[in-house]
């Protein structure tokens, strides 16, 4: 990447304040032959992953995420029994096939109401006790029905399932052709596998899996600083092979040493990501210490005050660009980690040589996030985001205090504890913003012609804009 005019490399800049020139192009297809697997990939094939955040990355969003080549980190504030828990649950996932929702026969339909948006499919399947499907039911089968009616009352037309065996094509036209929304997938002595959608056979024909090397769905694992070292053993027994030691200044000595207690105790084998940073000094010391990535933010995000209440800070477009130099000189690269709002945002920090995006609140508004579905008072439906260092995480991670200790930790909070995320049409599903992402940042390699993401860093040319270029650039005079 270099910039139309060099004075501006040494200006502070922020994604909006930057925009990428088009070059010429000479491929036949719009897309061509594009290649967007990270230049490290640790098993990724597309460059963005999960914040391991509390409200976003849980057993669903890891899950989901690892079946269309994304990965999720779980965040550091679980404990060792749930993050087992749920590690070796979305190990013995489907790798193809969406985990279901199941009820029982004296369930009523409020029991199913109550789990029915926890998947994207929207749909919950009715089982005996040996697991093998009688019903599916979708939010429509409820309607104007009492919410105590058991389920096992409700008629509904023969149930249309079919074996694991199928190939996405087949399962595309049997749901096409019977116009029905899901497709359950049982084995061959009908206890149900999982559960397929028409857009997600269009998926599986497009994406691929991240998976490990026992051939499972992978994913990453956040740690504490402190007292991290049995939860990493314990996990790398899981085959959890890439870990993040998290806090928000990692640029002081006690940081430093918990990287070189890391790598003293489990070597050189896991992968280690240590965050975060936001200038080259402080880059090339982390990774000095044997850091294999690092991650460059501080406070550019939705919910954080930390640039408010601290003042330090750094235009992230500048701070990923710097720490990338740098990092590459040690052969390393970074993450870059927040103002990803829309897909121009990811293209940008992979032009400024990241090898990974963070998202974070944008996955929130999404149906495989942490928390459950809530409605307002306009039954409009919303998720409760909320930042690390608020009120409410504070208590959550010091649970098992005292009364007065928990006083005590709550002096040091951020004070933006909660918001509302509504989901929104069209980014329902991570696989929508996934798709959005990706088909982003393909059209602009073309724009530049670039056929791999090394290609796109080394051709992506930078130029400066004022405000109202930005705005020249985006929807307006009522159009959204």
């Amino acid at each position: 990447m270099k910039f139309n005019n060099p004075l501006y490399e040494e200006e502070e800049l922020a994604y909006e304040d930057v925009f990428l020139y088009q070059k010429y192009f000479e491929w036949t297809s719009r897309f061509g032959d594009i290649n967007i697997k990270p230049e490290l990939d640790f098993g990724t094939s597309i460059p963005i992953v999960s914040a391991n955040m509390n409200a976003v990355t849980g057993k669903r969003m890891s899950e989901a995420l690892a079946r269309i080549w994304w990965l999720g980190i779980l965040p550091q504030d679980m404990d060792i029994e749930t993050m087992t828990r749920i590690i070796k649950e979305i190990k013995n996932s489907s790798i193809k096939f969406d985990t279901p929702i199941t009820v029982k026969l004296n369930n009523t339909v409020r029991d199913a109401l109550g789990i029915i948006f926890k998947r994207s499919h929207h749909a919950v399947i009715l089982v005996d006790d040996e697991n093998r499907p009688i019903n599916i039911f979708t939010p429509k089968n409820f309607n104007d029905v009492d919410q105590y009616t058991q389920l096992w009352n409700l008629k509904k037309s023969f149930l249309i399932t079919w074996n694991e065996d199928i190939t996405d094509e087949e399962a595309f036209d049997i749901m096409d052709k019977k116009w029905i929304s899901s497709l359950p997938i049982i084995n061959k002595t009908w206890v149900l596998l999982g559960i397929l959608t028409k857009k997600q056979t269009v998926r599986n024909s497009i994406y691929s899996q991240t998976l490990d090397n026992n051939w499972k769905l992978d994913l990453w694992v956040a740690l504490g600083v402190n007292n991290f070292l049995e939860k990493a053993k314990a996990l790398v027994e899981l085959w959890i092979n890439v870990f993040v030691l998290d806090t928000a200044h990692w640029y002081q000595k006690k940081m430093i040493e918990a990287i070189k207690l890391f790598r003293k105790e489990l070597w050189s084998w896991p992968i280690l990501i240590a965050w975060n940073v936001i200038t080259a000094e402080w880059t090339r010391d982390i990774i000095n210490a044997w850091a294999n990535w690092v991650k460059v933010w501080v406070g550019p995000w939705a919910m954080c005050t930390t640039r408010m209440k601290t003042w330090v800070w750094r235009p992230q477009f500048s701070a990923v660009y710097k720490c990338s130099i740098e990092a590459k000189k040690l052969g390393w690269f970074v993450w870059a980690d927040g103002w990803i709002k829309n897909p121009r945002d990811l293209v940008l920090a992979l032009a400024a040589w990241a090898n990974h995006v963070m998202i974070g609140t944008l996955f929130t508004w999404t149906y495989e996030s942490t928390w459950d579905i809530k409605f307002d008072e306009n039954l409009r439906m919303y998720k409760e985001n909320y930042w690390m260092a608020s009120r409410k995480a504070v208590w959550l991670r010091n649970a098992d205090l005292s009364n007065f200790e928990q006083a005590k930790k709550a002096l040091f909070k951020e004070w933006i504890s909660t918001s509302k995320i509504y989901i929104k049409e069209g980014r329902e599903w991570v696989g929508d913003i996934v798709d959005e992402f990706i088909t982003g940042l393909r059209s602009a390699m073309t724009y530049v012609w670039a056929y791999d993401l090394p290609n796109f860093h080394e051709k992506a040319l930078i130029w400066v804009q004022t405000h109202a270029w930005f705005f020249e650039g985006t929807p307006h005079w009522g159009v959204k």
